[in-house]
């Protein structure tokens, strides 16, 4: 059975700030050698050559070494940035970090109750041309089981949230396939944002269950493939399928709980609390902001512009503006409606939703604290 979880969320103060991790460490929150896994926000433009994920990534990591955790330990630590703090966004870290059993007495001992638990794996290298294509979706999913077994998972309905880091294509990794003879889905390095998260989604989906194993034309095609706890994010940073796996088990012990659901479309405010609640924190029928009462850690979204240029039947203009990229406006307007929710704009809100929840809307996770 895997070790219980404490998770906190930390403001970010400047783009190389990780402060506020050694300060937890220093106050005994966390030991830095029990961290496993940590997701944030940096407040990069969110693109291919976003390179405030590479400075934060190192940030933390130099914090976790320097904080006494094994150099060779930390390399293999689990790091996902999502850049772009578009709107009121505020760049911030969640951090997981495992608890010494010891530690477990109480309420907060193992038990029948479920409880949080975290499990991540690398899949096998991701060539250029597997990116878009069944390959991509075969290695995800086998990463994805192996660590929902390292979550001590066994029912995939327990998986509340798989947060992914996938490469993307340059014009490096496009050159390196044609000089092997190999085509390529996209030479659009952008476009292979989308493509690479979208991919990576019906992996998550399949090894989930949630659907059959698609075609390689259902890629970026069909949207009524999707995964309700996928949220997946691509960069330059590596080569294989980075996969955190969150959910719930019993045995496991600790104060936290994770709930998921979906929201329909970007204004679809009762997605977000419905996933609250599905995470165990009771709430009035109608919701407000005081209700959550300090006990709601962070909110995890993905959104997506819908392909149809409308929201409950009103038009926008984000797919044909020239001037900002729909990314940018869509994470602005979802980042907007979520801190609304919380009340807290320190909320992880992601773009390039395809394949996760239905089109136009995306998934969302809660973990809260059940004290």
């Amino acid at each position: 059975m895997p070790d219980a979880i404490e998770v906190r969320k930390v403001p970010i103060h400047s783009v190389a700030d990780a402060s506020e991790l050694a300060k937890l460490i220093d106050d005994g929150v966390m030991k830095a050698e029990r961290v496993i896994a940590i997701i944030g926000k940096t407040e990069g433009n969110g693109g291919v050559n976003d390179y405030t994920r590479i400075i934060a990534d190192r940030a933390f990591r130099e914090v976790l070494v320097e904080k006494g955790a094994p150099a060779e330990q930390v390399k293999q630590v689990p790091i996902v940035w999502s850049g772009g703090t578009d709107g009121v966004i505020s760049p911030h870290a969640t951090i997981f970090a495992t608890v010494p059993p010891e530690d477990l007495t109480g309420d907060l001992a193992p038990s029948d109750e479920p409880r949080l638990t975290v499990g991540f794996a690398m899949s096998e290298r991701l060539a250029p041309e597997d990116i878009g294509r069944t390959p991509m979706i075969t290695k995800v999913a086998a990463a994805v089981k192996v660590a929902m077994e390292r979550a001590g998972i066994t029912d995939p309905a327990d998986v509340h949230y798989v947060q992914t880091k996938t490469p993307l294509l340059t014009i490096h990794t496009i050159r390196d396939a044609k000089s092997r003879g190999k085509t390529v889905w996209t030479e659009h390095t952008h476009e292979s944002m989308d493509l690479s998260n979208g991919c990576t989604a019906l992996g998550i989906a399949v090894a989930l269950g949630e659907i059959e194993m698609p075609r390689d034309e259902d890629v970026m095609h069909d949207r009524s493939l999707f995964s309700s706890v996928a949220s997946c994010s691509s960069g330059v940073e590596l080569d294989q399928a980075q996969v955190v796996v969150v959910g719930n088990a019993p045995g496991v012990g600790g104060r936290y709980r994770i709930g998921h659901s979906v929201m329909k479309d970007a204004l679809d405010q009762d997605g977000i609390w419905e996933a609250i609640e599905n995470a165990g924190l009771e709430l009035p029928e109608r919701p407000r902001t005081a209700d959550l009462d300090g006990r709601l850690v962070n909110v995890f979204l993905k959104c997506e512009a819908s392909q149809d240029g409308l929201v409950r039947g009103r038009r926008n203009a984000m797919l044909d503006d020239s001037d900002v990229h729909w990314h940018r406006q869509i994470k602005s307007c979802v980042g907007g409606v979520t801190a609304a929710v919380t009340g807290d704009p320190a909320v992880f809100v992601s773009v390039s939703a395809a394949h996760q929840g239905p089109d136009g809307g995306g998934p969302v996770a809660a973990i809260v604290d059940l004290g």
